[in-house]
């Protein structure tokens, strides 16, 4: 590579993470519910069911935005994405009734976040097919801080501007870091076979759906998903009706989830360009597995407790950051941000499924035997999985062999 493509493959990357850390702050949302639950007199359960949809959104996002970057671009894309995020927060900071929050924080800004967050990753990986490993951590490890960022922007912004003006000057902030970044961003240039894992070729979106492998990823993925989500959504109330913790003890799940979440993120990441990234999905699912079994049939105490949610958040962390390498690995890398797109819903199916299982069947127990089943199953996948473009290489080397007896 001439110091050219060097130089605009580096440009992308600072922008990617400059980007990714502005989209990452939709994760402060709880910081919010209880003002937004006393300004619509609604409950605050209603009132952060906007996040639910804000998840739904963003993975339905994902799964569009290698349209949009075929048709536009990667700069046009995250430029629109960042004015759209803007408007969103503008918005919701005039919302006066709980419809208007959900389709202001909810779609809107859930839609603009996903647009952005899986097309820019994706576009950044194809600019390093040598290290995509240490990329994805990278970007996603952005993503991650950004949370944590934006946690003390805004409590800083809370405790001096109203309620209004703090979804305003967030909105503000975020559609300045997301143009910005977008503007050194550049779109990565097709990558021949030869650059790819084993030379595997390329796959449509719909030759990769017609794969048993494509499902078997999907699920795996969504597994890890539910399981990361519902209990980072729920940790501090499981702390507290399931561990019997007090309200102060419970809330340092917070902080335990984030460090493992970034810890999972930066080490399997890195991980992934030492070992086979299935293997690297296989530890981050026996990890998962060790967290759903402390929970389910350990006698918890506080200590067992944050340990569990911890390897549950290092195994979510771990595979969001791996995943997209891993999709590209099996099914090559020029249309990974479509073909990684769709697989990206389990994101939001999962986000919300654990909440409604508990709902429907009587709370934390319910969900935590669903994920520990859909656990088992996924392990065994990553245990036997195999690539297509492997299996259709040895397919294709045995009917180009002359056959013997045959005249």
């Amino acid at each position: 590579m001439n110091a050219s493509s060097n130089a605009i493959r580096y440009r992308t990357l600072a922008g990617t993470v400059i980007t990714q850390f502005a989209l990452g702050s939709v994760y402060t949302w709880s910081l919010f519910n209880a003002q937004l639950s006393h300004k619509l007199s609604e409950p605050v359960s209603q009132v952060a069911f906007a996040f639910g949809l804000l998840s739904l959104a963003l993975a339905v996002a994902s799964s569009m935005a290698g349209k949009l970057q075929e048709r536009f671009g990667v700069r046009k894309v995250a430029i629109a994405s960042g004015l759209m995020l803007g408007l969103g927060f503008y918005l919701t900071s005039h919302a006066g009734s709980l419809i208007m929050l959900y389709l202001c924080a909810g779609l809107l800004v859930g839609f603009a976040d996903g647009a952005g967050y899986l097309m820019s990753l994706s576009n950044c990986v194809k600019w390093f097919p040598e290290r995509k490993g240490l990329i994805s951590a990278c970007a996603i490890g952005a993503y991650g801080l950004g949370s944590l960022g934006f946690k003390f922007i805004n409590l800083a912004l809370l405790s001096r501007f109203s309620l209004e003006a703090t979804f305003q000057l967030w909105g503000l902030i975020a559609m300045a870091m997301v143009v910005a970044g977008a503007l050194l961003m550049t779109d990565a240039p097709q990558q021949p076979a030869a650059a790819q894992t084993g030379g595997s070729r390329d796959f449509t979106l719909a030759e990769a759906m017609r794969q048993p492998q494509y499902w078997m990823l999907a699920l795996m993925f969504l597994t890890v998903c539910m399981s990361g989500l519902y209990v980072i959504g729920v940790a501090k109330d499981i702390g507290e009706s399931f561990v019997h913790l007090s309200a102060a003890t419970a809330a340092n799940a917070v902080a335990v989830i984030a460090v493992a979440n970034l810890s999972g993120r930066l080490v399997l990441g890195v991980l992934s360009d030492k070992m086979p990234r299935i293997r690297v999905i296989t530890i981050a699912q026996i990890a998962a597995l060790a967290g759903m079994l402390t929970l389910l049939f350990a006698p918890l105490n506080a200590s067992l407790f944050f340990a569990a949610i911890a390897c549950i958040a290092f195994s979510f962390g771990g595979t969001i950051t791996v995943y997209p390498s891993l999709v590209s690995d099996f099914f090559g890398l020029n249309n990974l941000t479509k073909n990684y797109g769709v697989i990206y819903l389990g994101f939001g199916i999962g986000s919300i499924v654990g909440s409604i299982v508990a709902s429907l069947f009587g709370g934390f127990l319910a969900t935590f035997h669903l994920i520990l089943a859909l656990l088992i199953v996924a392990l065994l996948f990553s245990l036997t999985i195999r690539q297509p473009g492997a299996i259709q290489t040895n397919k294709e080397a045995f009917d180009a062999e002359p056959h013997l007896g045959k005249a």
